[in-house]
């Protein structure tokens, strides 16, 4: 049986215990009335206030510590080759091939660290038409009901019963960007992005915000290309009923 644990949790207990490694933070609260917001300067702001990031979030993999060994051997961890924006979390060295049905695959899809009490893949709209798959756009960890696949590593192979997504859009925070911006974890917001003859406004940006999150949007890869992300001239973060959005 799968296990459905909300993300948020999980990143929460990873990002506290990155904290408590460095010494913890000066506990506080905030006009949200969270606890635990530092008195110090809030993770990722500069200049006083807070610092946007907008991050294309390529598809990947995150596995359980079974499936580690399964796919890479027994006495596998997952070994660090980058660190993300977010703290206590990295791009693996690993890679996996996800096959869909009718054998249709996807080769090298990077793992991400660490692992979790359950395994998931978030593909790109266009990645789940190639491999077959009819992927939902989901919430990380909402995996009930969606379809899965096959993992294919050095050493054995995986069948997942469910756990292949189209992860939807979000912003992670901390409680002091959340007190900036006026909303809470779960509103939703809007980011808007500017480049030359391909503006968007991307609706539906759900806030997943805790104690040591730094201000990050992330969107897939098809989102990154719509908008040309690259070649964008300003990105502007908003809470959903902001009553520009009908400008």
């Amino acid at each position: 049986m799968t296990q459905t644990i909300d993300r948020n949790r999980i990143e929460h207990l990873v990002r506290s215990a990155v904290m408590a490694s460095m010494g913890g933070a000066a506990a506080g609260k905030s006009s949200n009335g969270y606890a635990g917001v530092s008195a110090k300067t809030p993770p990722g702001w500069v200049d006083g206030k807070p610092n946007l990031r907008v991050s294309i979030s390529a598809r990947h993999v995150h596995l359980t510590d079974e499936h580690v060994e399964i796919l890479f051997g027994a006495g596998s961890v997952l070994e660090p080759d980058k660190d993300l924006y977010q703290d206590g979390f990295y791009a693996a060295k690993q890679t996996v091939m996800v096959v869909g049905p009718r054998r249709r695959m996807l080769p090298n899809v990077r793992v991400l660290g660490p692992t979790r009490p359950f395994s998931q893949v978030e593909l790109a709209l266009t990645d789940s038409i190639s491999l077959g798959i009819n992927a939902p756009v989901r919430h990380s960890g909402k995996i009930d009901g969606t379809p899965g696949c096959v993992l294919v590593g050095p050493a054995g192979t995986v069948k997942l019963d469910q756990g292949v997504i189209r992860a939807a859009r979000h912003v992670h925070m901390n409680f002091a960007d959340a007190d900036h911006f006026g909303v809470k974890n779960g509103d939703m917001m809007q980011l808007k992005i500017k480049s030359p003859d391909c503006s968007v406004v991307f609706e539906d940006v759900l806030v997943r915000a805790d104690e040591a999150a730094k201000l990050e949007v992330h969107i897939d890869t098809d989102e990154g290309n719509a908008c040309n992300l690259e070649a964008a001239t300003e990105v502007l973060l908003r809470k959903d009923d902001c009553a520009c959005k009908n400008h």
